[in-house]
């Protein structure tokens, strides 16, 4: 598998991430839609775009990025989840909370690549035992930050394989 610019170099706690669509404004307005504004019927067309373009993971099971508690309460659902529950019914994958937080972090918005990895850097915690091979899926891949953090502590308690699915992804160096 080839590695994008950003990951070259890096050592990596997951094996690929794979994103739908390109990050770009119009994107950018359906994900605030969806996220900050409550627009939940998103997660099936998000879901159907997803399974167009990505290939299904060969994994055990799905298990979406845990919401934040506060901004979790604050949006009354974690879109994360909702896609996690839509693409494990297309793939015919189980969709299981696997993942915690261990603390509160402050938003990743605005911060700096390094400044994200250490905001949540430990912030996850596994739940219970977890399969060998797992899908950690979120909405959007900005720097990689929250998917290399799922990632280690699924490792930590027993994955061997770790891929990230995502509906979009920050493409950075054009």
């Amino acid at each position: 598998m080839v590695r994008c610019r950003e990951c070259a170099g890096r050592r990596l706690a997951f094996a690929s991430a794979r994103a739908a669509v390109e990050y770009d404004e119009a994107v950018k307005a359906v994900v605030a839609g969806w996220k900050e504004y409550g627009l939940r019927t998103l997660a099936a067309p998000a879901a159907d775009l997803v399974v167009a373009i990505v290939e299904r993971p060969k994994v055990d099971t799905l298990v979406a990025v845990p919401a934040d508690a506060d901004r979790g309460l604050r949006r009354g659902h974690n879109p994360a989840a909702s896609l996690a529950a839509e693409l494990g019914r297309r793939w015919e994958l189980s969709a299981e909370p696997l993942l915690g937080r261990s603390r509160s972090v402050p938003r990743q918005r605005g911060l700096s690549r390094v400044e994200r990895r250490r905001n949540v850097a430990g912030a996850f915690v596994a739940l219970k035992p977890v399969p060998a091979a797992v899908a950690v899926v979120d909405d959007v891949y900005t720097s990689g930050a929250t998917a290399a953090a799922t990632a280690a502590a699924l490792r930590r308690a027993g994955a061997r394989r770790v891929e990230i699915v995502t509906l979009a992804r920050v493409i950075r160096g054009r």
